[in-house]
């Protein structure tokens, strides 16, 4: 697989992910199992990493901006819930795949990620008419942090479409409110799934190359991203969110 191809599939993924608040790896994930080439415990880290670098960078300027949605009685706890959840989350990969062959790993995710693309896009096209809640105890938004730390990691996909309907459903939150919560928690897991790699010493063997190439691109779509976000109405960002959900509905079915 060439450095250009992997390049050009972190920038278009980074940017539609930073502009939907789904995170570039619902994208990476799926598109590098489907053309093949790497191993899948390669494929989980290398969209892990730019998925993390995507993030950061989009964290770190709405920290910065004066009209950042994030409260810390909610992001706090949430934060804590996924750093723990990409814990389990990388565990729980780990195990599968140590007596699974990587094609059935890869067809075990891709269901996974079928079902909950499926059932993001019937909550989006049903959500008028389904109550949310606001939750805003700690203990409750740890414990929906956990859970959606654990499937970020395990999917290896960042999680966005789990977060936005989370966020949606338990907080009430607009698109664009729900976005960078979801940004930050994608950050939060995959750091942490990162730092305990390194401890573990359980980065795959790959050229170094493909990483700061797949970074690089993660970084520069996820600030476009972030740009067409900010000026773009929500129901434009809502259109493209479906959009994206329908178009990976299509790639995991050609994964499976």
């Amino acid at each position: 697989m060439s450095i250009f191809f992997l390049f050009l599939i972190s920038f278009l993924a980074s940017i539609i992910g930073a502009f939907c608040g789904v995170g570039g790896g619902i994208m990476i994930k799926p598109l590098l199992d489907a053309f093949g080439g790497m191993d899948i415990v390669t494929v989980n880290f290398l969209s892990g990493c730019t998925v993390l670098a995507m993030s950061a960078y989009s964290v770190v300027r709405n920290r910065l901006s004066a009209d950042s949605c994030v409260e810390n009685k909610i992001s706090l706890p949430l934060a804590v819930g996924a750093a723990v959840g990409g814990l389990c989350g990388k565990t729980l990969f780990a195990g599968l795949t140590s007596f699974a062959a990587d094609d059935k790993v890869k067809t075990i995710q891709a269901v996974c990620l079928l079902i909950v693309v499926l059932g993001t896009i019937f909550y989006t096209l049903c959500k008028e008419r389904i109550p949310t809640m606001h939750i805003c105890h700690p203990l409750a938004c740890l414990l929906i942090g956990l859970l959606l730390g654990t499937l970020a990691a395990f999917l290896g996909i960042g999680g966005g479409p789990i977060n936005m309907i989370f966020l949606f459903f338990f907080f009430s939150l607009s698109i664009k409110a729900a976005a960078e919560y979801s940004l930050f928690i994608i950050f939060i897991s995959q750091m942490t799934k990162l730092i305990a790699s390194i401890l573990t010493r359980s980065i795959p063997d790959f050229p170094a190359g493909f990483l700061v190439i797949m970074m690089i691109g993660g970084i520069s779509g996820g600030i476009i991203g972030q740009a067409l976000n900010k000026k773009m109405p929500e129901k434009a960002v809502g259109s493209a969110f479906l959009l994206v959900m329908s178009i990976i509905v299509g790639i995991c079915l050609y994964n499976i």
